[in-house]
């Protein structure tokens, strides 16, 4: 099976390692061609544009930054609109919300083009593991068609109707994660402040019903001040807003998520937006007045 792949940020390098891991013939593009040379050496094709991905590939999956760069990819010049058509399908694998998706899916569709959302839960270690949870709505025979690679990509793929609800459930969940690293981390900075060990709080937390993966893996390294980034926390700050949104939308109270955007928001203005979204901790340290 030949499959383009537009974008190798830290999520699409992992992927499409995989799928070429897997035996997939893979077409790979970027912004910075230059991030494309290592899939190379592991026996990806190079697309100069992604209009020249889409021509030369059936299947096209895509997984940008945000929604500006997934409407650019499709909309710019040498863009995939150029290329698209009967018989090809566009899998947009991004975080975006539904109203870009909606957006992105009508254009294909005028062109005969057919097109499915597939946002991801899951970050680095997932994405290099093939362990993503697969986020798909839209054209159900493209998901039929599609669904090799998401065995690959991912250990669970849905199908949750039309293109708007894939965009809509990784919000939902993302909004919770960022929810829950917030409260962690103050958990975190109680227990060290008020005398205690947070090393021990851990493997309490570990023990009990709040016993979560997240926690486990992302505790340690938090310890150690180790914020090497598997989700920016700029992303994560902007699927916060995209959340926060889609709860204006549908007139719901979100004030957990709204205190969590904020701090997230702090942490950018501290210039952590490249670290692991985990550096939310950092907001909570008392500032130094040594110097």
């Amino acid at each position: 099976m030949e499959v383009g792949f537009l974008g190798l940020g830290i999520m699409g390098k992992a992927m499409s390692m995989n799928l070429l891991r897997h035996g997939f013939k893979v077409t790979v593009w970027n912004r910075t061609l230059s991030k494309c040379d290592e899939l190379v050496e592991h026996g990806a094709s190079i697309g100069e544009t992604p209009a020249a991905v889409i021509k030369k590939c059936k299947y096209t999956i895509a997984m940008l930054s945000d929604p500006s760069a997934a409407l650019s990819v499709v909309f710019d010049k040498d863009g995939v609109l150029e290329q698209i058509g009967n018989g090809k399908g566009y899998v947009d694998m991004s975080t975006v919300d539904a109203d870009t998706s909606s957006k992105i899916s009508e254009a294909i569709k005028s062109k005969g083009g057919s097109f499915l959302e597939a946002p991801v839960s899951g970050s680095k270690k997932p994405a290099e593991d093939g362990q993503l949870v697969i986020l798909a709505a839209g054209d159900k025979a493209l998901y039929d068609e599609v669904v090799p690679a998401f065995d690959v990509l991912g250990k669970k793929s849905f199908h949750l109707g039309e293109v708007g609800n894939g965009a809509k459930m990784k919000l939902v969940v993302n909004m919770i994660m960022g929810s829950m690293m917030n409260a962690f981390s103050e958990g975190l900075t109680l227990a060290g402040r008020s005398g205690l060990n947070p090393s021990t709080l851990l493997d309490v937390l570990d023990l009990g019903a709040i016993a979560n993966p997240m926690f486990k893996m992302k505790g340690p390294s938090m310890l150690k001040n180790n914020y090497s980034p598997a989700f920016p926390l700029k992303h994560q700050q902007k699927d916060m807003r995209l959340a926060l949104a889609l709860g204006d939308e549908n007139a719901v109270p979100m004030p957990i998520a709204a205190a969590a955007n904020e701090a997230f928001k702090k942490a950018r203005s501290m210039g952590l937006g490249d670290l692991d979204f985990s550096a939310v901790h950092e907001t909570l340290k008392k500032p130094d007045h040594s110097s």
